[in-house]
């Protein structure tokens, strides 16, 4: 149990080395997307083929998977902008507020009543922004963009509750990717043409951005992703969670060794983020209190989310 903790702890860490590898790689965010989705995609298409598993889909499923993929680009499209447009440790802050937009669409989509202790939860996480951007006033709109990302991911975690109960996480992240990867490729005439100040895509790589998006999509996508899988077998969707939440407190700690003094924030950054990860960290442990509650009782409770990072 020890080594799966550990194991755990470790793919958490390549998640938080995301931001890092987005900044340090020179083409704009839309281009690294598409590459890493292109790259994502084969490396899960390989291991279909490995593990002998059927690809094919009924198109209807097909086109849900892929339509819930083009989602995950425009998340993955503004994480990166986000970590561009002010620093890895600002993103990842708002990042953090994956918990309370899970907290918001659960109810909208899945059809379960509200938790009083996430609105709760939810008021603090506000809380806790408002003293970020407070402190980091110059870098309002990289956090807003990373608000808006961490609320594209809390959507398709939560479509995804729904699609896994039909397909298997390694053919429906395989699709996810392959939808990711097609929709940034239908959106590069408009991108080319409105977005880029005639400067045309910016698909060519450096040599050394070759061994960063190899990282990002090899090890902290594929790798990544059929790890936790595995780990979800023998680990509680507990410990998946809470250890899932520490993704930024690794990311902004990764950014300042790296970084170093450009990531270095005011007292009121910390401050916030802190109340951030509080209210993070503390909801799975209200949520396992509030499920041996509903067990007690005669109505049962709806099937837990498990966090995921595709």
């Amino acid at each position: 149990m020890l080594k799966d903790y550990l194991r755990l702890h470790f793919i958490v860490l390549l998640w938080g080395f995301t931001a890092i590898l987005g900044k340090l790689i020179s083409v704009p965010p839309v281009e690294l997307v598409f590459w890493r989705t292109l790259l994502a995609s084969a490396g899960l298409g390989l291991l279909l083929v490995l593990r002998k598993q059927n690809w094919r889909l009924p198109l209807g499923q097909a086109l849900r998977l892929l339509a819930v993929g083009a989602l995950v680009a425009v998340h993955w499209i503004t994480f990166f902008l986000a970590a561009r447009l002010s620093s890895v440790s600002v993103c990842l802050a708002g990042l953090a507020t994956l918990a309370l937009w899970t907290s918001l669409l659960e109810p909208l989509l899945l059809w379960r009543r509200v938790r009083a202790y996430e609105v709760g939860l939810g008021l603090l996480t506000m809380v806790g922004l408002y003293l970020v951007s407070q402190a980091e006033f110059d870098q309002l709109l990289g956090l807003s963009v990373a608000i808006v990302s961490a609320g594209l991911s809390a959507l398709f975690s939560v479509l995804n509750v729904k699609l896994v109960k039909h397909h298997s996480p390694l053919k429906l992240t395989f699709y996810e990717m392959a939808g990711a990867c097609l929709s940034v490729a239908l959106f590069f005439p408009v991108y080319a043409r409105y977005y880029t100040n005639g400067a045309g895509l910016q698909l060519a790589l450096k040599p050394l951005d070759w061994l960063w998006l190899l990282l990002l999509a090899g090890v902290c996508t594929v790798y990544a992703f059929s790890a936790s899988v595995e780990l979800m077998k023998r680990l509680s969707a507990f410990v998946i969670n809470l250890t899932v939440n520490l993704e930024p407190v690794y990311g902004i700690i990764l950014a300042v060794l790296i970084f170093g003094a450009q990531e270095k924030m005011s007292t009121g950054f910390y401050l916030g983020t802190l109340v951030i990860l509080f209210s993070v960290l503390i909801h799975p442990v209200l949520d396992q209190w509030n499920q041996r509650r509903a067990r007690r009782q005669p109505e049962p409770e709806p099937e837990e989310v498990v966090a995921t990072n595709p």
